[in-house]
């Protein structure tokens, strides 16, 4: 079936951290916006979140014609997605109520209109099971702060049409953003398994009392933080084995993966150690405001993206290398 590609309107169904994310980007691209959720108090939050990302994406650069005053706020989902190009909804990771939305959602929309879910794990062949038009309904699984973090997983269910994958792949990164086709339905995708194993190893070094969780943080941003921000885990490994390259390193290195170095089970989430992850964190955070916070962050993060494209032009690489 034939979907669009030259959006116009962008929905969002779902306004929290995620939804309003993709709300600050698609405004900053020029886009029309129409949002629903039904939390009370939504629509301030949202406006709230989108005026507190404004800084940074104007630091990045807006389309013209970006606005905030292009966002209106709705009151059923029929009206958020009944006129939309493309929908993006970032509902509670629940399936069932995913099941529902996508069945409301799919039978108000247009018929060429794409659906995208933003899940971070729940496939796809699952909630949209019930959907009007399953081929043009695909997952982009984006990441924190959506207005500013490139990376989009995107997967098709049993029933996704491949014009749709197609059109989504082009629809996303004509809003700047860097989509990574994921090849096969699998829970948690790639990125989220990646974090997932590093985030348990983490709880049990909390747990263990090994280290506090300001001093993993540390680990990783004055580490290999800094070299995954711009060459990842295989490249940087390829360049420990020296000139003879990754296949040196896989043999000098890898009998480690036979040491018990690592625990992949959770470790259980008793109040303790629930208790040291809040204070650690609490600690960490100090007297800022979580809005300072994620100004902060933005700030860092719209630095190092320009640091690191800057870099890449001094050695003649495109920005998608």
């Amino acid at each position: 079936m034939a979907v669009i590609v030259d959006i116009k309107t962008f929905a969002a169904i779902g306004a929290g951290v995620i939804g309003s994310g993709w709300v600050a980007r698609a405004l900053a691209h020029g886009l029309d916006v129409l949002a629903w959720d039904p939390a009370p108090g939504a629509e301030k939050q949202l406006r709230d979140n989108v005026a507190n990302a404004w800084p940074a994406l104007e630091r990045v650069g807006l389309a013209q014609g970006a606005s905030q005053a292009r966002l209106r706020f709705v009151d059923t989902i029929e009206a958020c997605v009944a006129q939309a190009d493309f929908i993006q909804e970032s509902a509670p990771e629940r399936e069932e109520l995913k099941l529902a939305l996508h069945e409301q959602i799919s039978r108000a929309a247009k018929p060429d209109a794409i659906i995208a879910s933003s899940t971070s794990g729940l496939l796809p062949s699952d909630f949209y099971a019930r959907a009007v038009n399953p081929q043009r309904c695909i997952v982009g699984h984006p990441f924190n702060p959506v207005y500013l973090l490139p990376l989009v997983e995107v997967l098709g269910g049993e029933s996704t049409a491949a014009d749709t994958i197609d059109a989504a792949l082009r629809i996303y990164r004509s809003l700047s953003m860097r989509p990574l086709r994921v090849r096969k339905e699998v829970p948690g995708f790639i990125a989220d398994r990646l974090l997932e194993a590093l985030w348990r190893e983490a709880l049990h070094l909390v747990n263990e009392g090994v280290a506090t969780t300001g001093e993993i943080d540390d680990a990783i941003r004055f580490g290999a933080g800094i070299r995954w921000s711009f060459m990842g885990t295989f490249l940087t490994y390829t360049l420990a084995g020296g000139d003879a390259g990754m296949r040196h390193f896989m043999q000098q290195f890898g009998p480690a993966l036979e040491l018990p170095w690592t625990k992949l089970v959770a470790p259980k989430l008793t109040d303790e150690l629930i208790d040291r992850v809040v204070d650690g964190t609490a600690e960490q955070v100090g007297p800022r405001s979580i809005k300072a916070l994620e100004r902060y962050r933005d700030d860092c993060i719209t630095s190092v993206l320009a640091a690191i494209s800057e870099a890449k032009a001094r050695h003649g690489l495109q920005p998608a290398d």
